[in-house]
């Protein structure tokens, strides 16, 4: 009966996942999302899945709680130290599940991050599990994600033009060339 149980949930999970899995394909397709990036958010959904059905299939095969307790303290302890060491990883992972779902600017984008220091802004060239690649002329911008989250962008910021001048003002600015000008103090 516990073989029985444990395979249909098995079978639940991956036909879950299925699921799962087209309605990411679907909103990722009609945001304009690239494939690459569908892909690293299925990946990335099906790893936590996979970590919430293993303490279930675990309870239902009977093994003894001491057992398992010992196990999953130990599996725990050593991601803890692990994802403490790294929380960078951990967050920029989970700004890049936000920046998928509820990010209004995708790749191809024209913006500008409000970052008092440095001038970023570009086009948005590629937006991976860990960063958002912008370009800008000949440099490519590799920016994390948490930090995307964390400042303001705005969207199709305007370059500073240069206005060139009409016949009129040309004119206007060859009269003043040409005439001599009087820098007497009287």
């Amino acid at each position: 009966m516990k073989t029985l149980t444990i395979a249909l949930i098995i079978l639940g999970f991956f036909l879950s996942l299925k699921f799962i899995d087209s309605l990411i394909h679907r909103y990722g397709n009609k945001k304009g999302v690239s494939i690459f990036r569908i892909k690293y958010i299925s990946k990335t959904i099906y790893i936590v899945a996979l970590l919430f059905i293993i303490p279930l299939i675990v309870s239902i095969s009977g093994l003894a709680y001491s057992q398992v307790a010992l196990f999953m303290s130990s599996v725990f302890a050593v991601l803890g130290v692990a994802l403490f060491a790294q929380w960078s990883i951990l967050s920029n992972i989970t700004a890049s599940l936000i920046i998928f779902f509820g990010f209004p600017y995708r790749v191809g984008d024209r913006i500008k991050v409000m970052d008092k220091d440095d001038d970023i802004s570009g086009v948005i060239e590629e937006i991976s599990l860990f960063h958002v690649l912008i370009r800008r002329e000949d440099e490519l911008i590799t920016y994390p994600n948490t930090l995307i989250l964390q400042k303001g962008v705005i969207k199709n910021p305007k370059k500073a033009e240069v206005k060139e001048p009409t016949n009129s003002e040309q004119k206007l600015e060859d009269k003043e060339s040409v005439e001599p000008k009087n820098n007497s103090p009287l």
